[in-house]
């Protein structure tokens, strides 16, 4: 089952010539999930191949390099003819946001826009996966990051044992396979334990936005498959970054550390190293090697463990 993550803006604050602002597309098996969406989305969206047909997005905060391109998103979807519902989601101040982008539409959308207010800790469940919000901590407005989380899988099935037993190919190993006891023509019973293995873990992937280095943070990601986490500074502006609710890509790289996940992927990139994000890459695998600064288009397949 495919699960990637195309990057569609990766600039803080404002857009330049090489980044879009903020906004990632999540696609798992078919599906897309939105995180956040800044100005200029739906064109990285069309540029990048990411489909319109998405049913949730989801705010980290409500500071405009996040939210405004929802307003162009959705007066596309409205020209479109759409009529399946869209779900906004966000922390506390999801209604007012959504009063407000309501009014720039112009006449009535032909589909709901259903808000939905987001509580740290409290799973979002989904068919296969949940999504997570946590806390996070940034200046100017209630933020928070998600977790995506997939249900644990079944355990791997052995069909050479299977046939050693006499078991007939067939709908007895999807009995089996799903941990059931079956009966065979003979009356004697097989035990799944038998010939499947142990559940399997999920995939899990963290998605910070805006937020200064913090213990939920960690506890979101630990043992992430994959955290995406803001880097807005290198080290020469960690002031700034603790002034502003930021992180540097040092810091980011702790976080990755501390949370043992296996790749971390930084974003929200500071105008002054658009272009050259050196600094940035070095300061960050000096303490976490396995990292990457992102890059509007980019795409990241998460593979499973095993």
């Amino acid at each position: 089952m495919s699960l990637t993550l195309r990057f569609l803006g990766t600039a803080a604050s404002r857009p330049t010539v090489e980044r879009n602002v903020s906004a990632i597309a999540l696609v798992r098996e078919g599906e897309t999930l939105l995180f956040d969406c800044g100005e200029g989305t739906q064109r990285q969206m069309m540029r990048y191949g990411i489909s319109f047909i998405l049913g949730d997005i989801f705010f980290t905060h409500f500071h405009a390099d996040h939210v405004l391109g929802v307003i162009g998103l959705i007066r596309t979807m409205q020209l479109q003819a759409r009529t399946e519902s869209l779900r906004l989601w966000g922390p506390a101040g999801i209604m007012k946001f959504l009063q407000q982008a309501s009014s720039f539409t112009g006449e009535r959308l032909p589909f709901l826009v259903i808000p939905g207010e987001v509580t740290p800790g409290t799973p979002i469940p989904r068919q296969g996966y949940s999504i997570i919000p946590f806390a996070a901590s940034h200046r100017g407005s209630p933020a928070v990051g998600y977790t995506l989380a997939e249900d644990l899988r079944l355990g791997r099935f052995h069909p050479e044992m299977a046939r050693a037993r006499g078991i007939p190919e067939g709908p007895l190993w999807g009995e089996l396979h799903r941990g059931r006891i079956v009966t065979l023509h003979d009356g004697s019973t097989v035990d799944p334990a038998e010939l499947v293995g142990p559940h399997r873990p999920g995939r899990r992937v963290v998605i910070t936005g805006d937020t200064r280095p913090c213990d939920s943070t960690i506890e979101a990601a630990r043992d992430a498959d994959l955290l995406v986490h803001e880097a807005t500074f290198a080290e020469e502006e960690a002031t700034r970054a603790v002034e502003t609710g930021h992180s540097t890509a040092r810091e980011a790289a702790m976080v990755a550390q501390q949370a043992n996940v296996r790749q971390l992927i930084l974003t929200h990139v500071s105008a002054r190293y658009s272009r050259d994000t050196s600094d940035l890459d070095r300061e960050a695998t000096a303490v976490f090697p396995n990292s990457l600064v992102a890059r509007d288009g980019m795409e990241i397949e998460v593979p499973y463990r095993d």
